[in-house]
């Protein structure tokens, strides 16, 4: 397996819970974990990301960590498509942080679709779950 360049590692409050929810829920596989840590490296599609249990092991802390955690970020998670995604979401009664749309950004000369939600995790992390929907000149 090649590693992404940057691989986010999320501080989680509770690492079973987490866990189940990127992997049973999102659909994320675990590559490798520590349990003994509250640790797992996790990837969907070439998606990577890392959890990490606050207070076992290391917990990079530079502030309090209140809930929501990751103020300010979002994180976008390229898939073939969205739907199956918002199916288990529904499935398991996890509301949407922002609903299905169509949204086009522009790129130099051109512009970029995406199909595109975003859900919270349960310590608060935006995820946002694209679906490429192709390109079109820039008008």
């Amino acid at each position: 397996m090649k590693f992404n360049a940057l691989v986010p590692e999320l501080s989680v409050s509770n690492f079973s819970k987490s866990l189940d929810f990127y992997t049973r829920i999102l659909g994320f596989s675990v590559a490798y974990d520590r349990p003994e840590e509250g640790f797992a490296f996790l990837v969907l599609g070439e998606a990577q990301l890392m959890l990490d249990q606050i207070g076992d092991g290391r917990t990079w802390q530079t502030a309090a960590l209140d809930f929501p955690l990751g103020r300010g970020i979002n994180f976008e998670i390229e898939v073939d498509s969205i739907q199956p995604l918002l199916t288990r979401l529904q499935e398991n009664n996890i509301p949407l942080f922002l609903p299905p749309e169509e949204k086009w950004y522009r790129v130099d000369d051109y512009e970029s679709g995406n199909r595109q939600f975003l859900v919270q995790d349960p310590d608060g992390y935006l995820l946002r779950f694209t679906e490429d929907i192709g390109q079109r000149p820039f008008e």
